[in-house]
């Protein structure tokens, strides 16, 4: 078993060095290091109504030294009718946020009309998509949070992944909290959870509590 478990971990060294090539497993490394990567992050959730959208994000206070006034945005105004929520690398962040202003604005110079949301998410998760394909590159370390308001469908969420990947959600989070989301929690489970946020004096706490309930 000792020798199987070694040559499994040197096959998998030769493909987590290489964004384009798949492992025996059908499995893309790099991608998955990636939301490894967004798992750690602080995190973001969103929950759908219809009458709106709630989108709130946590700023992690790594150092009481630490001016909070000159941290990084979680929050982005896309348009007037649309804005994102991140979580991960957030120099990657800003590329895929000036990269959405520009097609946005660029579409409504075009046609005189705000860009349909899901449209916008589809030009977003194109580019993140070719980064997981063509060598040289690697992908984005974020993942976003698309919410706003167009004429088609109302009120929308969306949850885009690193691999290009997006879909529509009533509840989301993205962060650390996603890995609650993936899970059904007995009260049992939700009594550990609240000791262990009491602990580390994570903020909203109690609403996260509530968001892993109710999905």
């Amino acid at each position: 078993l000792g020798c199987c478990g070694g040559r499994q971990a040197r096959m998998s060294r030769r493909y987590d060095s290489h964004t384009t090539i798949f492992s025996p497993q059908g499995r893309l490394f790099q991608v998955e290091y990636a939301m490894e990567a967004i798992s750690k992050a602080g995190s973001a959730v969103a929950l759908l109504a219809s009458d709106g959208v709630l989108l709130a994000a946590e700023k992690r206070i790594t150092s009481k030294l630490l001016d909070i006034r000159g941290l990084a945005e979680k929050m982005y105004k896309i348009d007037d009718h649309v804005a994102v929520a991140v979580a991960g690398i957030t120099a990657d962040a800003n590329i895929l946020v000036n990269y959405a202003r520009l097609a946005a604005q660029r579409y409504r110079y075009a046609y005189q009309e705000p860009i349909p949301i899901e449209q916008l998410l589809h030009k977003i998760c194109d580019l993140k998509q070719g980064y997981t394909q063509f060598g040289g590159l690697r992908p984005f370390g974020v993942s976003f949070l698309v919410v706003g308001w167009d004429e088609y469908f109302g009120f929308q969420l969306y949850r885009s992944e690193p691999s290009g990947n997006y879909g529509g959600w009533k509840a989301a989070a993205i962060g650390w909290l996603q890995l609650i989301q993936m899970y059904k929690y007995s009260q049992r489970d939700i009594t550990s959870l609240q000791a262990t946020t009491a602990k580390t004096q994570t903020p909203f706490s109690s609403l996260i509590i509530r968001l892993g309930v109710q999905i």
